[in-house]
């Protein structure tokens, strides 16, 4: 066109490079190809003219949530001739009229993410992954902390709920494993920080989340309730963090773990990767982060338990054993979300393993053979109808014995056995090789032989230290004694 301003239409088009019949036609016509497609007409009638302004909009109207296949249903119970087929046409439709008549939508706004201003916190469940350790199936989620602006990332493994401990850890885990803290912290409406329970719990738990962002001088905010795309920023590495971990495991090769911490230090292996990848903007972000204070506050929760004279004592539905000795006694506890730290005054006792309740709000037990074995051996039959029976016994082997010796001796017989053995595994210290040759004697269809195990896993003689010792002369001691006189004199 530029050329046909100077020259003809043969010439013209010669020099743009087309024929001179395609410069005539364009001379004739300028429009474009695209403007001269005539709109393509319905092919067939519309099976939806009638019944659309009639039926589907009102239906649309009073119900504005309603999704298309249940509006195609309903419309095919009051017009049976009315075909299936229609499903598309009737979502584009739907789609169409919502567009221009339907309400106003929710926008999200992209933000401006300040470095060195806002953290965020949340939980993800990991049941899906198919995790076990030791066999058996663990059921956790993750806490999951990460700075908006540079993408630092820490993760955590709970194995219970949205608690205040299990928040006040992992946050804590993160805070001190970044360096420094942020001026705001956000989460979405975490249970552990506001619980919608009665209103003396939800204050504790507010004010005891407050107290724990005060400490690290951070802004305590949250998200609307049910809006979760207002902490996008971890949401969405929520996915990623667990496909991360899903393609980790598939190249392991295996989903078991031999204990917990193994599996720990997988994940941490696992974020350290993501971390990396983003490590100048972390370490640029990290100058700008408010300095961490003195020490980490109480990541626990504190309570007072009664040493029943059942050998323990009931927290959170859940029944721990002690040594028989603390019957009578109130300890302290420190509940923590994996573990129970007990204190008898200040004096430091043990740790326990954090139980759960069972399934329907059952009971739970954490039981220690070793701190009612010395009763048991006083009273064998008792094991019979133990309530927690079961956990009893440290390994497989000692629970599949214990059936076999039932099956094949009298009640007494069998109890007094199994109580010796177990008596045998806490006073040789030999519990993992007593469960190997347990394990022998099942799959040999035997029974266990109490005077051979006893005999086998006896001290060696050679193996006992013999001591030597030698005492000084009396008269050493009365020159001593005169010395100290003449001194004295």
């Amino acid at each position: 066109m530029r050329y046909r301003l100077k020259e003809g239409p043969a010439q013209a088009a010669a020099r743009a490079g087309f024929s001179a019949a395609t410069g005539y036609r364009i001379e004739q016509d300028r429009r474009l190809p695209s403007q001269k497609k005539a709109p393509r007409e319905r092919r067939r009638a519309d099976p939806l003219a009638v019944i659309f302004d009639a039926e589907i909009v009102p239906l649309l109207q009073s119900a504005p949530g309603i999704r298309p296949v249940a509006v195609l249903d309903e419309m095919l119970r009051r017009h049976p001739d009315l075909s299936r087929n229609v499903r598309r046409t009737l979502e584009r439709r739907i789609r169409d009229w919502r567009a221009l008549h339907g309400k106003e939508r929710d926008v999200v706004f992209r933000q401006v993410h300040e470095p060195g201003r806002l953290g965020l916190s949340d939980f993800t469940e990991m049941d899906s992954l198919g995790v076990t350790v030791a066999g058996e199936a663990l059921e956790h989620r993750l806490y999951h902390f990460r700075l908006a602006c540079s993408g630092f990332e820490h993760a955590h493994v709970i194995l219970g709920g949205e608690s205040y401990v299990a928040l006040a850890e992992g946050l804590q885990n993160a805070l001190w494993a970044l360096g420094g803290a942020p001026r705001e912290h956000r989460s979405d409406s975490l249970s552990a920080a506001f619980r919608n329970l009665e209103r003396e719990v939800r204050d504790d738990l507010t004010t005891r989340y407050e107290a724990l962002c005060v400490h690290y001088g951070m802004q305590p905010t949250r998200n609307n309730r049910g809006i979760a795309h207002e902490n996008g920023s971890i949401e969405s590495p929520h996915g990623h963090l667990k496909s991360a971990v899903r393609d980790a495991l598939l190249l392991r090769g295996s989903n078991d773990f031999a204990e917990l911490e193994a599996y720990r230090r997988f994940l941490d292996e696992i974020v350290g990767r993501i971390n990396a990848r983003n490590g100048k903007r972390i370490e640029a972000e990290r100058a700008l982060l408010q300095p961490l204070p003195a020490q980490r506050t109480s990541d626990y929760e504190e309570t007072r338990v009664y040493v029943s004279s059942t050998g323990g004592f009931v927290l959170r539905k859940v029944f721990y054993t002690v040594p028989s000795r603390l019957i009578g006694h109130r300890l302290r506890v420190r509940l923590y979300d994996d573990r129970l730290e007990l204190f008898l005054g200040n004096t430091a006792l043990m740790t326990l393993q954090r139980g759960r309740p069972g399934p329907n709000g059952k009971h739970g037990h954490v039981i220690n053979y070793r701190h009612i074995i010395h009763a048991l051996r006083r009273k064998p039959m008792a094991l019979l109808n133990l309530v927690y029976r079961d956990q009893v016994f440290p390994r497989e082997a000692y629970r599949l014995t214990f059936e076999r010796l039932r099956e094949q001796l009298p009640e007494r017989a069998a109890c007094k056995t199994m109580v010796e053995l177990l008596s045998l595994a806490h006073e040789r210290n030999c519990e993992a090789q007593l469960a190997q040759a347990l394990q022998q004697c099942l799959d040999d269809g035997q029974l266990p032989d109490l005077n051979a195990l006893d005999s086998r896993f006896a001290p060696k003689p050679a193996a006992v230290p013999q001591v030597h010792v030698q005492l000084a002369s009396l008269r050493d001691y009365e020159a001593l004694l005169d010395l100290a006189t003449e001194v004295a004199a």
